[in-house]
C-alpha cells in the first residue's frame, strides 16, 4: 500500500528529472570548457564557477553542476584507492579496509550517475605523482586530503541543495559525508596517527561546492602529464560486507527498531504490559509489566515489524563485474 509519502517522494523524482534534463545541453558546453586540462589550467577554474560564466545560476543549472563535482570527486576517489590498492603491497586488516572504502566511493559514484551526473573529467593527477602509490606516506597524505575535502563538499551541499528545496538529496549528501569522514579515520589508522579519531566535529573547508575545482587544481589533481597521469575505471561493488548500499532512511515509528528486518530468535516483549511470546520478537520501546494482561508477542517463527523504506536505486542485481551498476536506471528515487 503506498502513502503520502510515497507519493510525495515520487513527485520529488519527477520534479528533479526534470530539472536534470533540462540541462544535457549546458553540460556539454562545460565539457567542452573541461575537455583539455592544460587549457584549465591555462584559464583559472574561476571560469568553471563563476556567476554566469558557464551555467546560468538557474534552479536546475546549480543542482547539477553540484553533482557533476560530485561525481567527478567520487571518481577521483575511486582513481585513488583503485591504484593504492593495486601498487602499495599492503595486506590483511589494512588491505580490507581500504577494498572497503573503495566499494563505498564506488557506490557514491554510481549514485550521482544514476541521477544524471557527468563528471567534469575523469582523467586526474597527484601532488607528489606516481610516489603517490609507491609510499605509503605519500598515499596517505593524498587520501587525507581527499576524504577532507569529499566530506567539506557534502557537508556544503547540503545547505546548497537544501536551499534549492531538495530535502532528500541534502539529507543524502550527509549519509556521505560521514562515510567519508569513516575514510579518513581509516587512513590515520592504516599511518599509526593517534589519537586516531582527532575531530569533535567535521571541519567544512570550502564555502561552496564549486570552489572544489579551484581545491583540486591549485593542490596538482587536475593536471595529468606523461609519467602523473590516472584515468578513472569502474570497478566492482561486490564485496559482502558492505552494508546499506542505498542512501537508507526509515520510516518506522520512534521506539520501533528501525531496521530492515527483524529477524526470529528469543522471545521478545509483548505489547504494553504483556509478555513476548516464545520465539518471536516485539517491537523495540514496549515493556512488558509482571503479572499484565496485555497482547503477545509475536509467535514462535516469526518476524518483527518490517520497513518499508524505499532504496534509492536497484542494489539486487549482478555486481561482480564492471558493468554491474552501469545499466541500471532508478527503480525508486528517495526524495
Amino acid at each position: 500500500m503506498r502513502t503520502n509519502d510515497d507519493q510525495s517522494l515520487d513527485n520529488a523524482q519527477t520534479y528533479l528529472t526534470e530539472m536534470i534534463t533540462a540541462q544535457r545541453a549546458r553540460r556539454t558546453v562545460l565539457k567542452g570548457a573541461v575537455a583539455s586540462l592544460a587549457s584549465l589550467s591555462a584559464l583559472g577554474t574561476g571560469a568553471l564557477v563563476k556567476p554566469g560564466a558557464v551555467f546560468a545560476h538557474s534552479l536546475n543549472s546549480k543542482l547539477q553542476h553540484i553533482i557533476d563535482i560530485a561525481i567527478t570527486l567520487e571518481q577521483l576517489a575511486v582513481t585513488t584507492y583503485s591504484n593504492g590498492i593495486a601498487q602499495l603491497g599492503l595486506s590483511g586488516d589494512n588491505l580490507k579496509s581500504l577494498q572497503a572504502a573503495l566499494v563505498e566511493e564506488q557506490i557514491h559514484e554510481l549514485f550521482f550517475e544514476s541521477l544524471g551526473a557527468q563528471p567534469l573529467t575523469s582523467t586526474f593527477s597527484y601532488p607528489d605523482g606516481n610516489s603517490t602509490f609507491t609510499s605509503l606516506s605519500n598515499f596517505i597524505d593524498a587520501q587525507q586530503q581527499l576524504e577532507e575535502l569529499l566530506a567539506s563538499v557534502y557537508l556544503a551541499g547540503v545547505v546548497e541543495v537544501a536551499q534549492l528545496n531538495q530535502d532528500r538529496l541534502a539529507q543524502i549528501l550527509a549519509q556521505i559525508a560521514g562515510i567519508e569522514s569513516e575514510h579518513r579515520v581509516l587512513g590515520r589508522v592504516i599511518n599509526g596517527s593517534e589519537p586516531i579519531n582527532n575531530y569533535a566535529y567535521t571541519p567544512v573547508l570550502i564555502k561552496h561546492v564549486a570552489d572544489a575545482i579551484s581545491v583540486l587544481s591549485m593542490d596538482g589533481y587536475l593536471s595529468p602529464v606523461p609519467g602523473n597521469s590516472y584515468a578513472y575505471s569502474q570497478v566492482s561493488t561486490h564485496y559482502p560486507d558492505i552494508k546499506y548500499r542505498t542512501p537508507y532512511i526509515t520510516n518506522s515509528n520512534p521506539g520501533s527498531t528501525g531496521s530492515r528486518s527483524n529477524t526470529s530468535g528469543a522471545g521478545g516483549p509483548g505489547g504494553a504490559g504483556g509478555p513476548g511470546g516464545p520465539g518471536g520478537s516485539g517491537s523495540v520501546g514496549s515493556t512488558g509489566g509482571v503479572g499484565g494482561t496485555g497482547n503477545p508477542g509475536p509467535s514462535a517463527g516469526q518476524t518483527g515489524p518490517v520497513d518499508n523504506s524505499q532504496p534509492i536505486y536497484d542494489d539486487s542485481g549482478d555486481d561482480n563485474g564492471p558493468s554491474g551498476f552501469a545499466h541500471k536506471r532508478p527503480v525508486k528515487m528517495g526524495f
